[in-house]
């Protein structure tokens, strides 16, 4: 239960992601968060973790975990700057320490680096790939550049076909932020039209420094302080307004509803069925509690969480303490039920907490008065999406109960939409039918009659 708080005592699943290179990149994207933590990591030159990470890393995980399946999970930075021989060597690791349980690997890349060898070697060993695209090129280019300030959008197109000629698994990574959060369906029909079946949206927002992150030498403010009341003139310029964000997640929606149920896969869309269905978020963005999300820096350290990579936050490292003592550390426990805890009165009160739960403690900056707990930032914009979708969330729970397939809510949907074009039809506007006359002149009589002789 969302009330109950989480022990060290009850061994709980967790997820531990590697930046085998740290924050290095061969990209300088400029709303990327974690580029500046190099500053945290003054070596970063050359940050490439050792052969002992790797197999405190790759042994950890699967000691300390009791499910029959093992799953591993490499970001960045850009892990493809380790060269694809370190990941040979890990995947060589994972299965002689797997005792005979599967594994599975999720990898996150910009796509610059991958040649055929990469993606030979992805659907050899089937990993699935997270590829970063924001859209079509001038959504691209706006804030993925290089060092040099390039544009790379033709690499990572050409990652995209060779992706999907060596039939790996993939999905695309797609960051909302002001340069195209209002522009929903030029993004979602230009992945759909690339051949991209499995699609991420995440909505990105960042403070401007505060005293914190002076201290550490950052660029971006140290969470999760909340600011004065309101907040609005706190975030960096590249930040998704609240109300752009829920406006594109309904257009998506709205079209994806009516024609790609079934054949394009979105993720906030499936988490929120889990939600409605009862059957708990599968994203700890919008569970009641996390905490079971870390991450693990080329050198062994392990911090709270991938947006939590701060002296503060740091837990240990593999070298010195075991992983599971890691992660059911008490302070790790209380990280992950401050989520819950330290939940906004607002929050508690709301219709939809059950499919958003706060969301990302690392937003949660904006505060209603003084002395308020911080909402989130993208607040207005769920409550939008959440209300929106709501009694499509219901028929699909109820098509699934029933035992029908999802697909079937495209029907029920095409159905509702003839069935509103003849109720809202005006006496002037053409009629429904398409015949060119104005509705008055055609159907509209006998649509009057039909509502009782009352005017459209």
């Amino acid at each position: 239960m969302a009330t109950e708080n989480q022990t060290a005592l009850t061994p709980l699943p967790f997820h531990l992601m590697a930046k085998p290179a740290g924050p290095r990149c061969n990209m300088a994207c400029r709303y990327c968060f974690y580029l500046e933590k190099s500053a945290l990591l003054p070596e970063h030159e050359r940050n490439r973790m050792s052969d002992e990470v790797l197999e405190a890393y790759i042994r950890g995980v699967a000691e300390a975990t009791d499910a029959p399946e093992l799953h591993y999970a490499w970001q960045g930075g850009e892990p493809t700057l380790m060269g694809v021989d370190f990941f040979r060597k890990a995947v060589e690791l994972q299965k002689r320490c797997a005792g005979g349980r599967p594994v599975s690997n999720a990898f996150q890349t910009n796509g610059i680096l991958l040649d055929d060898e990469w993606c030979e070697f992805f659907a050899r060993e089937g990993f699935l790939v997270g590829l970063s695209l924001d859209g079509p090129r001038d959504i691209q280019d706006r804030y993925r550049l290089d060092g040099a300030g390039r544009p790379r959008f033709d690499e990572v197109m050409a990652a995209l076909e060779r992706l999907r000629k060596h039939r790996v698994s993939f999905n695309a990574l797609v960051v909302v932020s002001e340069a195209n959060a209002r522009r929903p369906l030029d993004i979602y029909r230009f992945l759909r039209d690339s051949g991209v079946e499995h699609i991420q949206f995440i909505g990105i927002v960042e403070r401007k420094p505060d005293d914190r992150a002076e201290e550490l030498g950052l660029d971006l403010a140290v969470p999760p302080v909340a600011t004065a009341a309101g907040g609005r003139q706190a975030v960096m310029p590249w930040s998704a307004s609240p109300e752009d964000y829920g406006a594109f997640l309904i257009a998506v929606f709205d079209e994806w509803v009516r024609r790609d149920v079934g054949r394009i896969f979105v993720q906030t869309f499936e988490v929120a069925l889990g939600n409605w269905m009862g059957l708990g978020s599968g994203l700890c963005h919008y569970a009641p509690r996390c905490g079971r999300a870390l991450v693990v820096e080329y050198n062994g350290d392990v911090y709270a969480c991938d947006h939590y990579v701060y002296p503060e936050y740091r837990r240990g490292n593999l070298l010195e303490r075991p992983l599971r003592e890691i992660v059911d550390a008490p302070e790790q426990i209380a990280f992950g039920n401050d989520k819950w805890d330290l939940l906004p009165d607002e929050c508690r009160a709301c219709p939809f907490l059950f499919a958003c739960n706060g969301a990302c403690p690392k937003h949660r900056f904006v505060k209603s008065a003084p002395q308020a707990r911080g909402m989130n930032w993208f607040c207005p914009g769920y409550k939008a999406f959440w209300a929106h979708i709501d009694p499509y969330m219901r028929a699909f729970a109820r098509l699934l109960r029933s035992g029908q397939p999802a697909p079937e809510i495209m029907r029920l949907v095409a159905e509702q939409d003839r069935a509103d074009l003849w109720r809202n039809a005006k006496r002037n506007e053409p009629c429904p039918c398409g015949s060119g006359r104005k509705f008055k002149n055609c159907h509209g009589a006998a649509e009057e009659a039909r509502r009782g002789g009352q005017g459209a």
